[in-house]
């Protein structure tokens, strides 16, 4: 659990300082770390990793994979460096402090198995009054745009582009995806509570023809009382289960 003490986040493998980061580990951040596939994984983009809490994640889940993870705010993108290096995949994670644009033209060549972003989501809402909060959690519908279009380009013949979305950019996304000629491959509908409606969706996306499979997550069985779904999807990262 994390210590007000330090601000640190201690999940089983790893701890997770949450200093400077606007956007501080929550439930959107740990169900895309859990949840997301590859067919291989051995290559993986974090885009906006914030803490870099998801590129842990992932690292501990892909054993033998390389992840790559960029974000915008220096600040963040600094104490997501020193998580990656206080952490035991240290010689497999690396941070960028730059934008997606800007690391894309700075590495050209490279490819992914695995992008995933867990994106500013408050789409043309009203603007943070706190300049770090506005950068993590607002975007308008070009950033959509422009991310898929760089981020496509940039999968592996197998790759897969991984979002957690709110319904109404889950819908853009999507737009934007079949303009793009990509295949919603899964969709994941988060629920607080079982008879609860959507408020999060899991979508991946990506260019080779498979199965489309759809699933739901409900996080509570009751008022402060996790499912045993969601325990038992985080019970290797959570000391809480």
């Amino acid at each position: 659990m994390r210590s007000p003490q330090n601000n640190i986040f201690h999940f089983k493998q790893f701890a997770v300082d949450q200093t400077d980061c606007a956007m501080k580990v929550n439930t959107d951040a740990v169900l895309l770390g859990a949840l997301a596939k590859a067919e291989k994984g051995d290559s993986i983009l974090d885009i906006g990793t914030g803490t870099g809490v998801i590129a842990l994640m992932l690292a501990q889940r892909f054993a033998q994979s390389c992840v790559d993870a960029v974000e915008i705010d220096p600040a963040a993108a600094e104490t997501a460096s020193k998580n990656f290096e206080n952490s035991c995949f240290k010689n497999r994670v690396n941070a960028y402090g730059q934008s997606f644009q800007d690391f894309f033209v700075n590495n050209p060549s490279k490819k992914y198995d695995l992008i995933v972003s867990n994106p500013p989501f408050f789409l043309n809402s009203l603007k943070s009054e706190d300049e770090k909060k506005q950068v993590a959690r607002h975007t308008d519908d070009f950033f959509f745009k422009d991310l898929l279009e760089q981020a496509s380009d940039r999968l592996s013949n197998h790759g897969k582009l991984t979002f957690i979305l709110p319904p109404v950019a889950f819908s853009i996304v999507c737009q934007i995806a079949a303009g793009l000629n990509m295949l919603l491959l899964e969709k994941i509908t988060v629920h607080s509570f079982e008879e609860s409606a959507a408020h999060r969706f899991i979508a991946t996306f990506g260019f080779k023809e498979a199965r489309y499979t759809e699933n739901k997550m409900v996080i509570y069985d009751d008022p402060q009382k996790h499912s045993s779904q969601y325990s038992d999807l985080l019970k290797d990262f959570l000391i809480i289960f």
